[in-house]
């Protein structure tokens, strides 16, 4: 897979994708992920790629030039199956978007920043608009982060278990059921016996019985998505 990340904070990208499970996908070939200044494309001597807004307001929009230029150079050496804005008025990240986003073989992001992007980029180029939550960042750098974070760890042989994914919160819209390590009695509190059962059946069937009770009692919405909460 390839992401190419559009942005203008490239160095507020580059800590992410220098540690843990990123870096070791990235130096391990299994993905690459190139960032672009977007000032690069900007053709003044100011490097500008903003500006005031028509008809007044505070803030100022990423202008639709240098991207312009960015996507038409970007685009013409490869075809990507989506083009991704970050923005809070995008759709709410969620698994299943996760999950078919790591599917995919080429991925181009835009970051939004100042008070977002002019509307024509959107319309002309962006194929998907996306949120990680009902919030504002100062910018799409860090949104961009956690959607690659997200999607990079479902590739194969990004994780050095292959079914630690599948067992995550959200994929299966159930909330993780409680784990517990060594030591077995800790501050007057002992794991579940039925964890060292060495029970395989009786193990999963806990986990499911309280993955399903965790969920109804944080986030029901998840069991019953049609439904007010």
């Amino acid at each position: 897979m390839r992401i190419d990340i559009v942005t203008v904070l490239p160095e507020l990208l580059r800590s992410p994708f220098d540690a843990s499970i990123l870096k070791r996908a990235i130096d391990s070939g299994l993905v690459s992920v190139h960032l672009h200044n977007l000032r690069d494309y900007a053709t003044n001597a100011y490097k500008q790629v903003d500006d005031y807004p028509f008809g007044g307001g505070a803030g100022m929009v990423l202008m639709a030039e240098p991207i312009d230029r960015c996507f038409s150079e970007l685009t013409a050496q490869r075809e990507y199956d989506e083009i991704i804005y970050m923005t809070p008025d995008g759709e709410t990240l969620r698994q299943p978007a996760v999950n078919a986003l790591s599917l995919k073989k080429n991925l181009l992001i835009l970051c939004g920043h100042y008070k977002g992007v002019d509307q024509r980029i959107r319309d002309l180029w962006i194929t998907r608009e996306i949120s990680i939550g009902d919030y504002v960042l100062s910018g799409g750098e860090l949104g961009a982060a956690v959607l690659c974070d997200a999607i990079i760890r479902l590739l194969p042989g990004v994780l050095g278990d292959e079914t630690s994914a599948l067992t995550d919160t959200f994929q299966d819209n159930l909330l993780a059921p409680p784990i517990y390590t060594r030591p077995r009695e800790f501050r007057g509190l002992s794991v579940p016996e039925v964890l060292t059962s060495g029970h395989s059946g009786k193990i999963e069937a806990w986990r499911e019985e309280q993955a399903h009770l965790r969920t109804r009692e944080r986030r029901p919405d998840l069991l019953d998505p049609g439904e007010d909460h």
